[in-house]
């Protein structure tokens, strides 16, 4: 059975079902999101069901990344692990159909679901009941929750261990509880857009990545300390085609560096 509720066609969050579209989407109207100039626009599960379907492609042992094709809101794609512990989603897609759940199924099903931050809820309270699993977000972000369910566990503090040797970190930056997913024992780094991987393979810490805002030096230096810590050696953004495979801890230290040095030092004329 498809979600209920009207979806914004910008950002892909899911609002309560309701007989007609809401007013406003909140997601959209904050200022690291955006409302496109022809105004905001509204669809459903159903029509977007029958226009959308979502992929699969193996992006490292183990890794899974899913999309919706053709794009569909902001484009981002989820990633499917599959731990000797049981499988994890991290992030979330707005198109949850039928062979999307008997696929998922046949490969072991879902233990949890985590979400690195607001832009990327989706439809996520009805993939956590889908398949019958808790959806963890951040508790500092609660506010931006569209579609309150018991399936949606806040979690608070730094870390939080999803599975055995699967790790939630917050960073912060981005929105208050962004978070990155860290996979130990395979050396992985998820990001989201926590951190987004540039064209140049480098890594970029904006507090709006639409409207081109970055994060300041002092916020991307606290956060390259929390990343330094981890031991990573791919890191896969939330876009097709964003990700370092080799040597990615080095990658994304240097990164904050020239995050910070483009900030503090002016530019010639």
């Amino acid at each position: 059975m498809l979600p209920a509720g009207f979806l914004c066609a910008t950002c892909g969050v899911q609002y309560p079902a309701s007989e007609a579209p809401p007013s406003r989407c909140p997601v959209c109207e904050d200022e690291r999101q955006y409302v496109p100039a022809s105004g905001q626009q509204w669809t459903t599960p159903t029509a977007l069901a029958a226009g959308h379907t979502n992929t699969f492609r193996e992006m490292a042992p183990g890794l899974l990344a899913l999309g919706t094709v053709p794009k569909f809101a902001i484009g981002q794609r989820a990633f499917l692990l599959r731990t000797p512990h049981g499988n994890v989603l991290w992030d979330c897609l707005s198109l949850l159909d039928t062979a999307t759940v008997t696929l998922i199924e046949a490969l072991g099903g879902l233990k949890a679901i985590i979400i690195s931050h607001p832009h990327y809820y989706a439809t996520m309270a009805s993939w956590g009941r889908a398949f019958k699993c808790p959806v963890y977000v951040h508790a500092a972000d609660r506010e931006w929750i569209m579609v309150p369910d018991e399936a949606l566990t806040p979690w608070e503090g730094e870390t939080l261990e999803v599975l055995p040797g699967i790790t939630a970190h917050r960073l912060g930056g981005h929105f208050p509880g962004a978070s990155v997913l860290h996979w130990e024992a395979r050396g992985l780094l998820l990001t989201g857009d926590t951190l987004l991987i540039t064209p140049d393979r480098m890594a970029s810490f904006m507090w709006s990545y639409p409207n081109n805002i970055p994060l300041p030096a002092d916020e991307v230096a606290r956060i390259g300390e929390r990343l330094h810590a981890l031991e990573f050696e791919a890191a896969y953004a939330a876009f097709w085609g964003s990700e370092i495979t080799t040597d990615a801890s080095a990658v994304v230290a240097l990164s904050v560096a020239r995050h910070c040095q483009a900030l503090k030092v002016p530019r010639a004329k």
